[in-house]
């Protein structure tokens, strides 16, 4: 059992280890995907002991064929302000006049790592610059990336970019909402509407009308991006099998194909409903009609009512029939102001009359209502199976005369420009490091020189578990709770089932043989028995017991033998002084009773001299007569003596 105890506590010992581990990590969902990410980014697991760290920063270089790539280390100087007006809007508010900076992170900065940060709230933001070169659809991926930071959490705001179709008028000067674009990517959010925006223009291969694609949602909780203050990295992937990718720090948090994960499809149905087709008037959709054969039982009664008056209520002893439940307040006043030509006649407030409160009720007594038994409501035949029943009815199916087949939809407009054209609610919104490009290992070595370093400083300059277990838990007091089930269980278990506690007396004592217990002729007899019957299994398993065995079994035999005669002698004795007194025998009987511990000294002794075959029958009789008035023991206990 101790055993037993010893690997439970070992297991809840394992199990609060583990514990602990799991509140540690970090876990974004079950079902995310995670990438394999750059070695040169692991170098965030840094100690969490240090309460600084400082970092050599460098401007990343690009280490591979890029289209477009944007540190804002050197300025804004390729990079166009709108000076247009947005369509549709109030004058006051329509001018892209929204403020733009290029400034060091507020918390966690590296010397000389700078970002584009949106400064102005409630204003519309438009800036754009154009690629180094355009992006062309064809048999490379595009894979757009970039880093956004909301400094102040986010109210109502996006922080998406657009990457402008490429036109012969495209002018950077003029970028607003309705600027064709090839694709919108990035966070959006909006009350508690939390958005991750994949729209692509798809064009019409029959009308050349172009049709905005919206990503299913992904199935990730994306709060936490938008309040934690932290520098996410957004990464978009496209390629040209028609499959996409959207990540989060590197982690995919939603992925699925052009062809069927797209709202609304690429490609319309093959058929539709017919426009012009309608119901008939006969048609019966109804799955379930009542019977028509049923008939109201005679002894429904429709008009019995559902509750009907108690009549073996009683009313109350001590109520008053004669006082009102309500009476005026006696201290209320008619106010100053009071006109009784205009407020009518003052009446004083009603209050509860205080001599109710001490009697079961006032005013007066109506009998408490009670379920009618004989109730049973409006009578409704039962329903059956229709058997006109013909279905829901639909429209029947057509031709889609608009539908059309665009096997690849990857093979977009292209793309010569990108651009920021937002509204937010909240200011100091920080984008940085911008790369567009057809090579992962590009784009993961661009955020390993510069994202990886913000993740590493950022992890060097967080609080400790414990202030962060604190911070959670003043957001959310509810956590107070579970912080205490969580330590105190493991302790409580330990200390349950692994403390060392006292043994009873029970499990120390030693329990003592009742070797004073009287037993019967029958039961002596059954004992003789027995321990013949173990003779002579013995004497089968020794073929040739000893000259010394054979005697030492004939004399116990003769004990017994004679045992059995001195205790009948002594019953038959006993019944007959019985008869003439019963204290003389008791009397006699405590003069010549024996100590336990003698007596135990005694069968001890035989034990230890092997029961000496040596003992002469004197001394054997001297034995019997010494303990002829005790009561006679166990033939159990000759029978360990000899062995």
């Amino acid at each position: 059992m101790h055993f037993q105890w010893d690997w439970l506590c070992l297991g809840v010992l394992i199990m609060s280890s583990v514990t602990a581990g799991m509140e540690n990590e970090e876990n974004l969902d079950a079902d995310v995907e995670v990438e394999n990410f750059d070695k040169q980014s692991q170098e965030a697991d840094v100690d969490r002991d240090k309460s600084s760290i400082e970092v050599a920063y460098q401007t990343p270089k690009p280490t591979g064929e890029v289209y477009f790539t944007e540190s804002f280390d050197e300025g804004l100087s390729r990079w166009v302000l709108s000076v247009t007006l947005k369509e549709d809007t109030d004058d006051n508010v329509a001018k892209y006049d929204g403020r733009w900076e290029v400034e060091e992170l507020k918390e966690n900065a590296m010397p000389g790592d700078k970002g584009l940060v949106l400064k102005s709230v409630a204003k519309y933001h438009a800036i754009s610059a154009m690629l180094t070169k355009a992006f062309v659809f064809d048999d490379k991926p595009l894979i757009v990336q970039y880093e956004v930071n909301f400094q102040k959490g986010i109210d109502c705001g996006g922080a998406y970019i657009k990457l402008l179709s490429s036109s012969n008028d495209l002018n950077l000067e003029y970028f607003f909402d309705k600027t064709p674009y090839t694709i919108m990517f990035g966070p959006d959010k909006c009350g508690e509407d939390y958005k991750l925006h994949f729209i692509f223009r798809h064009k019409n291969p029959k009308t050349g009308e172009y049709d905005e694609k919206h990503a299913e949602r992904p199935d990730v909780d994306l709060k936490k991006f938008y309040l934690d203050k932290k520098t996410h990295l957004y990464t978009l992937v496209l390629k040209p099998d028609d499959t996409f990718e959207i990540l989060i720090d590197q982690t995919v948090v939603s992925k699925g194909s052009l062809l069927e994960n797209m709202i609304p499809p690429v490609n319309p149905p093959k058929e539709i409903e017919d426009p012009t087709d309608k119901k008939p008037d006969d048609w019966d959709e109804r799955p379930k009609i009542p019977d028509p054969n049923a008939v109201k039982p005679d002894d429904w009664d429709e008009n019995e009512p559902a509750k009907i008056e108690d009549p073996d209520a009683v009313k109350p002893e001590g109520w008053l029939d004669d006082e009102p439940q309500y009476v005026p307040d006696p201290n209320a006043k008619k106010p100053k102001d009071w006109d009784e030509e205009m407020d009518g006649e003052w009446e004083a407030p009603q209050i509860p009359n205080a001599k109710c409160e001490a009697a079961p009720g006032c005013g007066e007594w109506v009998r408490p209502m009670k379920n009618n038994p004989k109730y049973k409501g409006k009578w409704r035949a039962p329903m059956i199976d229709n058997p006109n029943y013909q279905g829901i009815w639909s429209p029947r199916k057509i031709p889609n005369p608009d539908y059309f087949e665009d096997p690849h939809p990857f093979k977009m407009t292209t793309v010569s420009a990108i651009g920021l054209e937002l509204w937010s609610m909240t200011s100091d919104i920080y984008f940085d490091n911008f790369i567009i490009c057809s090579e992962k290992e590009v784009a993961d070595r661009w955020a390993a020189d510069s994202w990886g370093l913000k993740k590493l400083v950022a992890s060097a300059n967080e609080p400790g578990m414990f202030s962060q277990l604190v911070t959670a838990a003043e957001e959310h007091p509810w956590l107070w709770v579970l912080y205490i089930l969580t330590l105190a269980l493991p302790v409580g278990l330990t200390v349950l089932f692994c403390w060392p506690g006292k043994k009873s007396d029970e499990c120390i004592a030693f329990k003592k043989p009742d070797i004073s217990k009287q037993i019967t002729k029958g039961e002596l007899k059954e004992e003789a028995e027995e321990f013949e019957d173990d003779e002579l299994e013995e004497e089968k398993e020794n073929e040739a017991p000893d000259e010394d065995e054979r005697r030492e079994m004939e004399e116990t035999k003769t004990e017994l033998i004679k045992d059995n005669t001195m205790k009948m002698g002594r019953e038959a004795l006993v019944s007959e002084v019985e008869v003439e007194g019963d204290e003389d025998i008791y009397d006699d009987d405590d003069e010549n009773e024996v100590p336990d511990e003698e007596e135990n000294e005694v069968l001890d002794g035989s034990q230890d001299d092997g029961f000496n075959k040596s003992d002469s029958e004197d001394e054997k009789k001297e034995d019997d007569e010494g303990m002829g008035d005790l009561p006679l023991k166990s033939v159990r206990k000759r029978r360990v003596r000899k062995d």
